[in-house]
């Protein structure tokens, strides 16, 4: 695998690309203003093994972070220009070529942040969430970039909502953490009288890739596809394989705080992970649910093990397959030891989802992601809410409009309570079943804190 740095690279004519645009992006390269790196390995599971287009909707990421305090565009822009300095997917977009697209990074860029005044009789949560969504749904240049927008809806003196939508080749959710980090810390170093530079990342996020390329070397991606080819290459799919990209829905849920700490107390007696004890139960559950006793959910990790790329944004981020296969007649507690161990050997031998889905010869097709069909994650990237000085910021993710798998469980922790995100395509889960799929894990979990030594089949009795 090539890890040239970017000087060494040369474009290759492309006819996406005009004769005047080629001319200038010489000079470019020739001044140092921009430089060219191959994609990393997250970015390139957007081009090749993504059931939606790189510039689909579905690969914005959308957050609103309510900010309270009186803040000005003058000073918000001046923090917005630190943090597009101190972060360089700000300032990144995308070249085509034949062989492919390359990361073009440009040395610098000014800050795109609108500020907009919303009159009283659009101030409603209704009506924010409306405005939002306009922001969200509007496509990105991937070419000309920049591949995000900041939009600060301006409620009273002291009350806005800075709508971000970023698109996912240069973020994930930990980079929304990051993000608002270095947005309060530049503003309120502005306040203060501190003008400069925020400190640079320990690792920039082209630094972060060539890395990765190093390490994912031949030898390496066989060893790791040996495990997924006898792990997951003969699992079923729940789904026959849609002909195109299906319409988000989405069902909220909650699992009351005295529950939570049951589950937790049960992962702490029983030597498991909160997840792991999450997704056995889950398991139990859509084994039930859809009649499929071999279930095979993608979860998302991210890849920030190393300090140094802990204050980088970026795609970072991986998946990795677990398989779970529930056996009825098998008390839950065996159950999940055999989660723990599974996805103890899943992520220890994670690699990068593009290579794996390659490795196992599982292609994307329009509406149809390989590998796996459902998605189960513990969101555990730091969402901050930030309070100093008389300013805080709050930050709320958002799901886009269009579903990139079949169904989602996204769970998330407030405190002792846990949040559920059900997301799923319409055209082919009613949301009455999404409904009672909810019901029927909280009724799961109930029933595996309470009697973590009966079979699977005695749960599932109490489902029906």
């Amino acid at each position: 695998m090539r890890t040239a740095t970017s000087c060494c690279w040369k474009p290759k004519p492309d006819p996406h690309v005009a004769d005047d645009n080629r001319e200038r992006l010489k000079q470019w390269l020739a001044s140092g203003e921009i430089r060219l790196q191959p994609l990393t390995f997250p970015q390139r599971e957007l081009w090749e093994a993504s059931p939606v287009p790189p510039d689909h909707r579905s690969n914005n990421i959308c957050a609103m972070i309510h900010i309270r305090g009186p803040i000005t565009p003058a000073g918000s822009e001046a923090a917005m220009q630190r943090v597009v300095d101190r972060q360089e997917v700000f300032r990144l977009s995308f070249l085509p070529g034949k062989a492919g697209p390359l990361q073009m990074i440009r040395r610098s860029g000014k800050p795109r942040m609108i500020f907009r005044d919303l009159p009283a009789s659009q101030q409603s949560p209704e009506a924010i969430d409306e405005a939002a969504e306009e922001i969200f749904s509007r496509p990105f240049d991937l070419v000309k970039g920049p591949l995000y927008r900041a939009e600060v809806l301006k409620l009273s003196a002291d009350d806005h909502v800075l709508v971000l939508a970023i698109h996912h080749s240069i973020a994930d959710g930990w980079t929304l953490g990051v993000f608002v980090q270095d947005l309060f810390t530049a503003y309120l170093a502005a306040v203060r009288g501190g003008g400069g530079p925020l400190p640079p990342v320990p690792l920039s996020y082209s630094d972060w890739g060539a890395a990765e390329r190093a390490y994912w070397q031949p030898a390496e991606l066989e060893k790791r596809a040996g495990f997924w080819k006898s792990t997951v290459a003969d699992s079923r799919r729940l789904w026959p394989a849609p002909s195109a990209p299906g319409v988000l829905d989405r069902c909220l849920s909650t699992i009351p705080a005295d529950l939570g700490k049951a589950v937790r107390d049960l992962a702490r007696r029983q030597g498991a992970t909160l997840y792991s004890t999450l997704l056995a139960a889950f398991q139990i559950t859509m084994a039930e649910w859809s009649g499929e006793n071999d279930i095979v959910v993608g979860t998302p990790v991210a890849n920030r093990n190393k300090q140094a790329v802990r204050e980088t944004m970026g795609y970072c981020s991986g998946i990795v397959p677990v398989r779970g296969r529930v056996d009825p007649s098998r008390k839950f507690s065996t159950t999940l030891q055999e989660t723990h161990r599974s996805t103890l050997d899943a992520f220890a031998n994670a690699m990068p989802f593009v290579e794996l889905a390659k490795a196992l010869g599982d292609t994307a097709t329009p509406g149809h992601n390989p590998v796996f069909d459902v998605r189960f994650a513990l969101q555990n990237h730091p969402v901050p809410d930030i309070s100093m000085a008389g300013l805080s910021l709050q930050l709320r993710m958002r799901s886009t409009g269009t579903a990139r798998f079949n169904l989602a469980c996204e769970i998330s922790e407030r405190g002792e309570e846990l949040a559920i995100e059900w997301l799923f395509r319409e055209d082919l889960i009613p949301l009455a079943d999404v409904r009672n799929l909810s019901q029927m894990f909280s009724a799961t979990l109930a029933g595996v804190c309470d009697s973590p030594e009966k079979p699977a089949s005695y749960l599932l009795s109490s489902l029906t």
